[in-house]
Formats: C-alpha cells, structure tokens, sequence
C-alpha cells in the first residue's frame, strides 16, 4: 500500500462517516426513547386520580389494582429514560467525544504524509535539476572540443584562436566534471530520501492510520456492546414493574368489591312490612247472614251498616283526624267465623283490626320508597347537615360518627406527643438556661393542654352519640327478630337513627356498653410495635440525656431516626440496641431515606 495514500485517506474519511452515522442512529433512538417516556408518563398522568378528600379515595380492589398498575407503568417510564440516559451518556456522548479525536489525529497522520511526500518530490526535483544541468554541460563541453578541432586542424587560424578555444574547452568541460558530480550527489541523496520515504516513513504513518481505524473499529464494538447493556440493565426493573402489573391483577377481589358497594349505601332501614288484608266482602257476608257484625266496636259505639271500611277510615272528627286506637295486633284470635243459612262456615274480621291496619296505611310514617330515593340524596332534602349527622340513615351515620372518632383520636395523640416534648424540651431548659427560657414555653404549653380538653370533650360527645345509635340499632334488631316470629304482627318504623363501620365484622354486634369509662379510648391507640425507621443521623455534639425520655449519645454515634422534629426542637431516635428516645435537633446530622414507606 506503498502509493495507495490517497485512497487510504479516503478510506479513513468513511470511517469516520460511518461513526457519525452511527451516532445519528443512536441519536434518534434516544429522542424515542425520551418521547416514549414522556407519552407513557403523560398517560399516566392522565388517567391518575387528583387529589380529592379522604371520604373520596378509591377504594374498590378493580380501581386499587389499575391505580398500581398506573404506579408500575410511570416507573416504567422512568426505566425508559434511564436507558434513554445510559445510552446518551455512554454511546452517543462517547461517540461524538472519540469522533472528534479521531477526526484530528487523522489530520495529523495525513498531514506527516503529505509532507513527507512533499519532501520527496523535492527530492527528485532536485536532482532531476542537477541531472539536466549536468547534461547541458556536456553538450557544451561537446561543442567547445569540436570547435578546437576544427580550429587545431584548420592551417588559416591563428594560434591565438587556437589557444582560446582551447581554453574554452578546458572550461567546459571542467563544468561538466562539476555538474557530474552535483548529479551524482543529487541521485544518490534522492535514492536515499526515496528508500527512507518508501521504507520507513510512509510504512510509520500507514501503521498509526491503521492502528487509528482499528481502534475507531474497537470503539464501534464497544459502542454496539454498551448500546444493548443499556438496555440489558433495566430489564430486571422492569421486570418487576411488570410482576407487580400481574400482582395488581390478582389483588382484584369481586367479593371485597361487592361487600364494599354493600357497605357504602347500605341505609340500615328495614325493609317494608307485608301489607294487611283488606276484606271489601264484609257487606256481602253480612247481607247474606243477618246484616250485623257479630262483636261491637271497642268504645261502644253503634256501627252504621251503611258505612264502609274505606269511608270509615278516611273520616274527620272535630279537631282533625281520629288518633289511631291502641288496638291490638292483628293475630288469628282476632278472626272470628260467621255461618251462612246453609251452615257453612267462613271467616270474618272484626272491624277494629281492619280499621286500625287501614288507619295505619292512611296516618302512618311513610315508608322509603325505593332504594334509588335513598341514593339521590331523599334524606338530605330534610334540611342542612347536623353536627351528630342524624340527617343520615342509620348505618351512614355510624360510619360518619366512628370516622370522626378516629381522626379525634388521632388529632389527641398529636397533641399529647407534642405537650410531652414541650415538657422534656421545658426540663432541658430549667437544667441548662443557656439552651432557651423555659418561660416561655408556657403558653404553648397552655394552648395545647387547652386543644387536649376540648379534643377529649369532642370525643366523648360523638362516643356518646355512637354508643346511642348503636343501642337503637340492636333494639331494632331485637324487633326485627321478633317480627321474624311473628310476622302477622304489623309494626310502625322507627325514625331513621345510628350509623355504621367499615368495618364488615362490625355489621352484626351486640348491645354495646352504655357506661364505658370516657378514657378508654387511650387504650385503643397504643401500640407495642417499634416504630419504622424513616432515616438515620450522626451526632454532631455529645449529649448526657438524664432527663427521661432522652436518649443520651456519644459524639459521631449512628442513630435511627424513628420520628421526624415537629417544630420543639426534638427527634426521636433508636439506638441499634432498640432503645429509644428524644435528641435535641440541633445536635445531630439527620439523613431522611427518600423512600421510608418500606424502611
């Protein structure tokens, strides 16, 4: 490849094009990869619930499930722009960076070789000059020894033309030794240059061209290699994106979502009782008979034949309606039987059971009447709601009442943790004045003992609501029991009263306690599980921690942060040993973990 620079040159500029090629490609997969990101996490986006109130979340297991399998899709997202990264940084970036290099030590190698070419031309310039030279010395040198000759033989010329041409001809061809000699030097100096160049210079710059390619043709590889790791590298994330797809799908339970639709809109009214038989035979029976009632009407007043049952019932005394007699329930004693002049029997009723049944449908409290007024809000039209939610159907209203006992609870346990840490931050104080004044922590300490009191107050008030409707709830479930055994009795509804839980296992209870004591409700909340880890911290200053409740350190000591500062200037923190306790804030390095759901 002696004399093949020229086409080595242009092979090394394709080189160098077909690495840039490659980076174009690498380029634009990147640009997908990014826009696939970006579609999937605006999808995501699109199709994530906003913040809404708590009473609002999902909860259905079909709606839980896709909500993950959101979560999982917007991580897998991020694992595309995690390779769409690993391929920029590592392959496109490498390649521009390593193009550019490439692109200026091939100039540098071409350039030694055009100048090492160049020197040999100059070379040969050189001596073909010197060759030329020489050869028109000689021709002289020729033309001056004939014209000696011819002068030397010639008998008419003198010896002074004789002698000066003779002169002229030793001149020539002294010159022409000269130039022989400037020949010779110039032929071997370019034989010499000519091997150098052929033998030792181009070879150098043909091998450094070859070793440039090799190696662009080694980054290429490597470049490939990176390319597919770069992907390589989060499939086992993704992986897990997709087992946790599959997982979402199996958590869809269809019974859990059925019980929770029950539980939503169960109203915890009974459902509507049998309707009572309306005889309209009775003046037929008494026609055929003897035309009387065998028994009188309680009250002893004188029943008019011409009256109907269904103008009885609809009849106006003095001041407004007849109140509804306390007659008793329709039961079989209170049938009677009556004989036709043939002597066949056939059962009557009296007329009080039939006018106390007829004044109940007329007088009575209306029944819902349907489920679908119920879900369209039928109670809400009864006026704005009420503190103790009695607006509500009975098992809504429980679930309203045990929801804002809850978060009560949970609203009295802050306040209790933060009314601790004033008085250990009040301690400190007292024992080291340098640290604060621990006047001045009264107020605070004032106001939340006050927000103590009336938590307590709220809670024992909605406790006592609760525990009222939940008695009338087991009272009616004790009628309806009852009702079960005898099912000829009709029985007014109560008003709509009590509320309920989500708690399924709760749906069927007993009577609750009436005279719970009012502090019970501390002993629901505690909890002798250790607290998770959300961090760790390095102590920056030593610290005695005699008070109780503090938690003494050494200087440059790991701790777990198991509770972050509410605004006292105390952390509560674990020793790896497991005992626990407050450090001040200030003393201390803290690290939070980003993810401290699974800590």
């Amino acid at each position: 490849l002696k004399d093949q620079f020229d086409n080595l040159d242009k092979h090394t500029q394709w080189g160098i094009d077909f690495l840039e090629k490659y980076a174009k490609f690498v380029k634009e997969r990147i640009e997908i990869e990014q826009n696939y990101a970006k579609q999937l996490r605006n999808l995501v986006k699109k199709y994530c619930p906003k913040r809404s109130p708590k009473d609002e979340e999902p909860r259905f297991t079909s709606c839980i499930a896709f909500f993950n399998i959101l979560n999982e899709l917007n991580d897998y997202a991020g694992q595309r722009e995690v390779v769409a990264e690993e391929m920029g940084h590592r392959v496109y970036g490498e390649l521009m960076r390593y193009s550019h290099d490439l692109k200026t030590e091939r100039k540098m190698h071409l350039q030694e070789g055009r100048k090492a070419q160049q020197y040999l031309d100059m070379c040969w310039k050189q001596m073909d000059n010197s060759k030329k030279k020489f050869e028109r010395e000689c021709r002289e040198a020729e033309k001056a020894q004939q014209s000696y000759e011819r002068l030397d033989n010639d008998t008419n010329a003198t010896k002074a033309d004789v002698e000066k041409a003779k002169q002229q001809l030793n001149l020539r061809t002294h010159m022409a030794d000269e130039n022989k000699n400037e020949y010779a030097a110039q032929l071997q100096n370019f034989n010499g240059e000519q091997h150098k160049h052929y033998y030792i210079v181009i070879p150098q710059i043909y091998k450094q061209l070859q070793e440039m390619d090799e190696r662009r043709t080694i980054k290429l590889s490597e470049c490939y290699k990176g390319f597919a790791d770069s992907e390589r590298k989060v499939i086992p994330i993704i992986s897990k994106c997709l087992e946790g797809m599959i997982l979402a799908a199996k958590s869809v339970d269809e019974h859990r979502d059925s019980q929770l639709v029950i539980d939503c809109f169960k109203s915890g009214f009974e459902p509507p009782g049998d309707f009572p038989f309306e005889d309209y035979s009775q003046n037929i029976y008494r026609t055929i008979s003897d035309g009387t009632i065998s028994t009188p009407k309680q009250e002893g007043m004188r029943i008019d034949t011409k009256t109907t049952v269904g103008k009885a019932k609809g009849k106006l005394w003095l001041f407004g309606k007849k109140p509804k007699p306390q007659s008793p329930p329709l039961t079989p004693t209170s049938l009677y039987t009556s004989s036709t002049p043939n002597g066949s029997q056939y059962p009557i009723f009296s007329i009080e059971p039939v006018h106390y049944c007829m004044s109940d449908i007329k007088t009575g409290k209306p029944r819902i009447p349907s489920f679908r007024s119920l879900k369209r809000g039928y109670f809400c039209l009864q006026g704005p709601a009420q503190e103790d939610f009695s607006h509500l159907p009975p098992e809504q209203r429980r679930k309203k009442l045990q929801q804002r006992i809850d978060e009560l609870n949970r609203e009295l346990q802050k306040e209790t943790d933060q009314k601790d840490a004033l008085i250990k931050m009040k301690d400190v104080y007292e024992k080291n004045p340098q640290m604060g004044d621990p006047s001045s922590l009264q107020p605070k300490l004032t106001e939340t003992m006050s927000n103590m009191d009336r938590l307590r107050m709220e809670i024992h008030k909605n406790e006592a609501w609760l525990s009222e409707v939940e008695g009338k709830v087991a009272a009616r479930s004790d009628r309806r029991h009852s009702s079960d055994i005898n099912h000829l009795v009709t029985q007014g509804r109560e008003s709509p009263e009590g509320s309920y839980t989500d708690d399924a296992n709760q749906e069927v209870r007993g009577p609750p306690q009436q005279h719970a004591h009012p502090n019970e409700f501390d002993d629901e909340f505690e909890d002798d599980d250790p607290l998770p880890a959300i961090g760790h911290c390095k102590a920056i200053y030593p610290f005695d921690g005699h008070n109780e409740g503090t938690l003494a350190m050494k200087e440059g000591e790991i701790l777990y942060i198991i509770e972050e500062d509410k605004g006292d200037g105390w952390t509560r923190a674990r020793r790896h040993n497991g005992e626990e306790g407050y450090v001040p804030t200030s003393y201390i390095d803290v690290t939070l973990e980003k993810n401290s759901k699974g800590a």
